[in-house]
């Protein structure tokens, strides 16, 4: 199902958010950016054009992610706009989680990491995806949160200066990665909540690590 825009915006001049527009939308600030790059990067391991969608709880615990590929929008290599990428965006959220549509108030929240070729600067790409994440947030009863470039020069959380250069695109996984706090629930079902925590120092005994992301 394709829905029309959640705001007034028609044009598709209106489909791209402007790093002034972004920084004056209220995007709540990550306590530990690098702890969800580094989880998301060693869970999906993107190529360029490739976003990975997480949605956390309110201690950014990780409830669910997903990736996609930009090939997988429909859109041409040229074009920017974020109308087609919020449509993947909430179908791959739909996958994935169920909506908080009924709540008053959001508590979950979304994070957007894309890989790509370049620097770290904004450029009218990432607007597109600045609003495809923020429309997409609104028909699935989240909130808007963090957008996150991976390049090769490393990551960087645009409209609030912080980054770091590992890991990076086309990098070696990072060191960090989601490990499960609850069992893993029955396909179909919606997923534990997940934690960021280092790996074990000491051996342990092989055992298949249970998963809550899907490349869909």
């Amino acid at each position: 199902m394709v829905f029309g825009p959640a705001t007034g915006d028609t044009g598709p001049s209106g489909r791209i958010l402007e790093p002034a527009e972004w920084a004056a939308a209220g995007i709540p600030l990550l306590r530990n950016p690098r702890e969800i790059v580094t989880g998301l990067h060693s869970r999906h391991r993107p190529a360029p054009q490739t976003a990975v969608i997480a949605v956390l709880d309110p201690d950014e615990r990780l409830r669910a992610s997903a990736s996609l590929t930009r090939r997988e929008t429909g859109l041409p290599e040229a074009v920017a706009d974020g109308w087609d990428l919020r449509n993947a965006l909430l179908a791959r959220l739909r996958r994935v989680i169920p909506h908080d549509l009924r709540r008053r108030f959001p508590v979950r929240t979304a994070v957007l990491l894309y890989c790509r070729a370049g620097d770290a600067g904004w450029t009218e790409e990432d607007g597109a995806w600045m609003w495809g994440l923020r429309d997409a947030c609104t028909l699935h009863g989240l909130r808007c949160g963090a957008y996150i470039t991976l390049t090769g020069g490393g990551w960087q959380v645009l409209g609030e200066g912080r980054g770091g250069r590992r890991p990076y695109a086309g990098g070696p996984p990072a060191d960090a990665e989601f490990t499960a706090v609850e069992p893993a629930e029955q396909a179909g079902t919606a997923p534990g909540p997940r934690a960021l925590q280092p790996p074990p120092t000491a051996p342990q005994a092989a055992e298949a690590e249970p998963t809550i992301s899907w490349a869909v």
